[in-house]
C-alpha cells in the first residue's frame, strides 16, 4: 500500500519530498503574474493613447508644430549687365539672407521671456539694423519665417554662426541662455559694381530687397531678377532634419544684358567732365558718345556721380541719370536744325549772302548777337560758323511767306529730328523736353527758337541731332541695349532701331561741310576741336539757363556738340556743363577740349584711321561792293 502523496508546496517554491529528493514547484502562480503584468501595460498604453488622441490633442498639435515642413524661398540669381565686349559692370556675388523663426523666440519654446529683445540687441550692431525693428519682427510667433537683412557678407554669417555657438555653450553650462537658436541664413546673391561709380547713372542700382530700384537696374527688371524658387523642408526644433525628405522648385536665373557701352570710352568720357565741372565749379555736366552709323550709345557719362555699392552715402540728387533726365535750352548747338531746314526747303544755300546788323527789332525787343560787332557780311555758312543769331533769324524767316508759316515749317524739322519727345531708350525719368506747337508760339518764341532758346531738351536728343546729320540725313534711334542672354546660354539680339529719313543726303553732306568750316575756319567758333590728322565737325553752345528751383534765367548752359572723321563719319561727341561759375562760360572754352579730349579718345579706341584729305571750309562771308 502506498504512502500518501505530501501536500503541495506554497510560494512556488521548491522543497525535498521524505526521501530527501528535491521537487520544483508549479509554474502556474508565475504564469498568473506575468499576465497580471502584461495587462497592466497594455492598459497604461491604452491610457495615454486616449490621452494623446482625445484628451490632450490640442496641445500636442500645437507641440508639433515646431517640427513640421516650412517653405522658404529661393532667390534667383539676377543677371549681369556687361559692356559691349562682356566687361562686368554689374554682376552678383555669393551672400546670405540672414532669416529667423519668430516661434522658436517665443517664451514656451526658448525659456526666455525677452528672448526676442535680448537676441534684437545682439544682432542690431552686426546686420547695422534698429534693435526695435528686429525686436518687432521677431516678436511675432505666428509667423514662421521673416528676414532680418539681405545680401549679407559670408563675414557677417559666420560672426552671427560664431555667436550663436558661445551662447549654447554657455547655456548647456548654466552661465548664459541661447536666444539666436531660431536665426539661419539662406544662401543668395549680392549685386556689386566692379568699376564702382563708373557708368552708374546708366546702371542704376537695387534696393534691399535685391529688386533695381533706378537706371537700367529698373527698368530691366524683369529680364534681370528672373523666377524665385522655392524650398520646403522638415525641421526640429530650428534645426533642419536631413533625413525627413524637401520639395524643390529650382529658381530661374535672369538673363544677362549686354549694353552698347564701351567701358574704355564710358571712362574718358567720365573723366573728362568730371575734371572740367570740377575745374568750373558748375552744378553737372554730361557726355554722350554715339556709334553715327547704328545709333549705339558708346558712353553717356554725368557729373557729379556717385557708387551704386554705396546708395545710402551718396548725394540724393545724384542718383539719377541728368543726361536724360535735365531739360535745357540747347542754344546755338540747335541753330543746325534751323540750317537743316533751310537748305532742305531750298530757301537758302550755303554760300547765300546774309547781311547782319548789330541789332535786329523783332517783336518787342531788339535782338542782339554775343559780341557788339559792326554789320557783318556772312555767307548761310558764316552765319553759323560766326554762331549768330541775328543771322539765324534772317535765314528762319525763309521759311515761309508769312511769320506763322516760317514757324510750321521749323517745328517741323525740330520735330523730325526728335525735339519734344521721348528718345526711344525708355529709360526711367526721362524727360521728352518741350517744344510747344508752333501755333503756341509767342512773339518772343518765333525768334528764339531758331538759335535754340525758348524750348528745351535732353543731352541724348542733342547729339542725335548730329548722329542724323553724320548718317546722311537718316536719323536713327539710339540704343542702350545690344541683346542679352539667357538661362539657355543663347545670345538674343535686341529688335533693330527704327530709322527715319530727316533730311536728304545731299543736305545732310552740306551741312557737314557748315560745321566743319565753324571748326576749321579761322573765323568759326569751333576751333578748340580740332584734332590733328582728322577732319572734325562741329558747333559750339552757350545758352542762357533756367534754374529749375526758381524757373528763371540764371547761369549758362555751355556745350559743343560733333562728329569726326567729317568726310567718313563714325563717332558723334555731346558736351555739356550746367552752370559754369570759375572762369570762362562759353561752349568753345569750357566743352570745346572736353569734346577734343573724348573724340580723340574714342578715334583711337574704336581704331578709326585718320583722315586722308584735308578741308579748309566754305566762304564765310562776302565783299557788299562786288
Amino acid at each position: 500500500m502506498s504512502s500518501p502523496r505530501p501536500p503541495r508546496p506554497r510560494g512556488g517554491r521548491a522543497e525535498r519530498d521524505q526521501a530527501g529528493a528535491l521537487r520544483l514547484a508549479s509554474h502556474r502562480p508565475r504564469l498568473r503574474l506575468i499576465g497580471v503584468g502584461l495587462t497592466l501595460v497594455m492598459l497604461a498604453f491604452t491610457v495615454r493613447l486616449v490621452q494623446v488622441q482625445a484628451v490632450g490633442a490640442a496641445s500636442y498639435t500645437e507641440k508639433a508644430a515646431v517640427n513640421r515642413y516650412v517653405t522658404v524661398p529661393l532667390t534667383a540669381e539676377r543677371g549681369d549687365i556687361t559692356d559691349r565686349s562682356g566687361t562686368a559692370l554689374a554682376t552678383t556675388v555669393d551672400a546670405y539672407d540672414i532669416t529667423a523663426d519668430p516661434l522658436l523666440f517665443s517664451e514656451e519654446e526658448s525659456g526666455v521671456p525677452d528672448a526676442p529683445q535680448q537676441a534684437a540687441e545682439l544682432l542690431a550692431p552686426i546686420l547695422g539694423r534698429e534693435e526695435a525693428e528686429l525686436a518687432e519682427l521677431l516678436d511675432d510667433p505666428e509667423n514662421r519665417y521673416v528676414v532680418l537683412a539681405r545680401a549679407q557678407t559670408p563675414q557677417t554669417w559666420r560672426q552671427i554662426r560664431d555667436l550663436r555657438g558661445t551662447l549654447a555653450e554657455q547655456a548647456s553650462k548654466g552661465t548664459g541662455e541661447q536666444v539666436l537658436s531660431g536665426v539661419f541664413a539662406t544662401e543668395t546673391a549680392k549685386r556689386v559694381y566692379p568699376n564702382q561709380d563708373l557708368a552708374a547713372a546708366v546702371l542704376g542700382f537695387v534696393n534691399s530687397e535685391g529688386e533695381g530700384a533706378g537706371g537700367l537696374e529698373a527698368q530691366l527688371e524683369a529680364e534681370l531678377s528672373g523666377e524665385d524658387g522655392t524650398i520646403t523642408y522638415a525641421q526640429s526644433g530650428g534645426r533642419r532634419v536631413p533625413t525627413a525628405g524637401e520639395r524643390e522648385q529650382p529658381p530661374v536665373p535672369g538673363s544677362d544684358m549686354e549694353l552698347t557701352l564701351d567701358r574704355d570710352i564710358q571712362w574718358a568720357a567720365q573723366d573728362a567732365i568730371s575734371e572740367q565741372v570740377e575745374k568750373s565749379d558748375a552744378d553737372g555736366g554730361y557726355v554722350v558718345v554715339q556709334d553715327t552709323t547704328t545709333g549705339e550709345i558708346l558712353a553717356l557719362a554725368n557729373a557729379p556721380g556717385y557708387d551704386p555699392n554705396d546708395v545710402a552715402s551718396a548725394d540724393p540728387d545724384a542718383l539719377g541719370n541728368p543726361a536724360l533726365q535735365d531739360a535745357f535750352e540747347p542754344g546755338s548747338t540747335s541753330k543746325l536744325i534751323t540750317m537743316a531746314a533751310v537748305l532742305e526747303e531750298e530757301a537758302a544755300d550755303t554760300d547765300t549772302h546774309v547781311t547782319v546788323p548789330n541789332r535786329l527789332p523783332r517783336a518787342d525787343r531788339n535782338f542782339a548777337d554775343h559780341e557788339e560787332h559792326e554789320t557783318l557780311y556772312l555767307t548761310l555758312a558764316g552765319v553759323l560758323a560766326h554762331s549768330s543769331n541775328i543771322g539765324t533769324i534772317l535765314a528762319a524767316e525763309q521759311l515761309g511767306e508769312s511769320q506763322p508759316e516760317a514757324n510750321e515749317a521749323l517745328h517741323s524739322y525740330l520735330d523730325a529730328f526728335g525735339f519734344g519727345r521721348p528718345t526711344g531708350l525708355g529709360f526711367p525719368g526721362e524727360t521728352a523736353g518741350i517744344l510747344a506747337p508752333s501755333g503756341d508760339w509767342n512773339a518772343s518764341q518765333q525768334y528764339t527758337i531758331p538759335f535754340g532758346q525758348g524750348l528745351s531738351i535732353n543731352a541724348v536728343q542733342a547729339a542725335s541731332v548730329y548722329s542724323t546729320v553724320a548718317n546722311g540725313g537718316e536719323r536713327i534711334d539710339p540704343t542702350l541695349v545690344r541683346g542679352w542672354r539667357g538661362p539657355d546660354g543663347q545670345f538674343e539680339e535686341a529688335t533693330e532701331p527704327e530709322r527715319t529719313r530727316v533730311v536728304s543726303e545731299e543736305t545732310a553732306a552740306e551741312l557737314g561741310e557748315m560745321l566743319e568750316t565753324v571748326v576749321a575756319s579761322e573765323d568759326g567758333t569751333g576751333s578748340a576741336a580740332r584734332i590733328p590728322g582728322y577732319r572734325v565737325a562741329g558747333k559750339t553752345g552757350t545758352s542762357n539757363r533756367v534754374d529749375p528751383e526758381t524757373g528763371a534765367y540764371s547761369g549758362y548752359t555751355s556745350s559743343f556738340a560733333g562728329f569726326a572723321p567729317a568726310d567718313q563719319p563714325r563717332v558723334t561727341v555731346y558736351c555739356a556743363v550746367q552752370n559754369p561759375t570759375e572762369g570762362a562760360y562759353t561752349g568753345s572754352e569750357v566743352c570745346g577740349p572736353v569734346f577734343n579730349e573724348v573724340m580723340a579718345f574714342s578715334l583711337a579706341a574704336l581704331q578709326v584711321p585718320p583722315t586722308g584729305t584735308e578741308f579748309g571750309g566754305l566762304p564765310v562771308s562776302f565783299d557788299p561792293d562786288e
